[in-house]
């Protein structure tokens, strides 16, 4: 399978903040941490990990990954979100659901890998570790194995819409970590006209539209609540939330628990 390298001499991108989460609307959030939880049990619906898909409607490579991303959302045991990103708009096809935030978030995470460059299809597992993205076994089996060795999710999080609220509840555990959400449409179709995939017509599945740090973990249980209103800001909405460690201000890392939540729209 063709695979897309970018060195940094080629796709630098100075003015580009390497951040988890840009001047969001944080005044929409309402905070709430700490109100007397008890540490949340495991359960057995808890995702076995999560994949984090970066493609591109530009990339001949990716429609593969993004029919395997969404084998993974139907089997339904891990939370995977798919980040369109727009560095081979150049070849042609502006993709439409690319974000600045998400070639970002690549790029933060080429830093934390210790890569030089960029590629797609490529899918982070974990925060940890990447595999390409079309190659549906290999992710599979190395959360497996990332399990096995400790480094899967290990810290409940739960999530759940009640009347006019999203509840986030998220368990004990150790060290400390960011919550992030990642607000994602369920489903679109583009037909896409130019470029090397012209002439298809391809499904996009939890492509990413907005990331937003929402707070901070530090080991004890802790709630979060934001107004179900986000969810309504697309036409079949979710969202998921990741318990994420970081480097360093501007590099992410591993991910050490997770859930998704979807708009009433969105799960009929």
């Amino acid at each position: 399978m063709k695979r897309h390298p970018i060195t940094p001499q080629l796709f630098r991108i100075p003015e580009m903040e390497l951040s988890m989460s840009g001047p969001r609307n944080i005044r929409r959030l309402m905070l709430a941490c700490g109100f007397g939880l008890m540490a949340l049990p495991a359960a057995a619906g808890d995702p076995a990990g999560v994949v984090e898909l970066f493609t591109s409607q530009g990339c001949s490579s990716c429609p593969p990954a993004d029919a395997a991303l969404k084998r993974l959302i139907d089997d339904g045991k891990v939370v995977a979100l798919s980040y369109h990103v727009d560095y081979w708009n150049y070849l042609g096809w502006a993709d439409t659901l690319a974000t600045k935030d998400n070639t970002a978030r690549q790029y933060a995470y080429a830093k934390m890998l210790g890569r030089s460059g960029v590629y797609t299809p490529q899918a982070v597992l974990n925060g940890r570790d990447h595999i390409n993205g079309a190659d549906l076994a290999g992710i599979n089996r190395r959360l497996t194995e990332m399990d096995g060795k400790g480094q899967g999710l290990d810290v409940p999080v739960e999530a759940a819409v009640r009347n006019d609220e999203i509840d986030i509840k998220v368990g004990a555990g150790n060290g400390k970590a960011n919550v992030v959400v990642v607000y994602f449409n369920r489903e679109q179709q583009v037909d896409v006209t130019k470029g090397e995939n012209s002439g298809k017509k391809i499904s996009y599945w939890h492509s990413v539209r907005d990331i937003q740090t929402i707070g901070m973990w530090d080991g004890k249980p802790a709630n979060f609540v934001l107004p179900a209103s986000v969810l309504n800001e697309g036409e079949n909405s979710g969202c998921a939330v990741l318990l994420q460690k970081m480097k360093d201000n501007e590099t992410p890392g591993a991910i050490l628990g997770a859930t998704t939540v979807m708009s009433a729209k969105a799960a009929n």
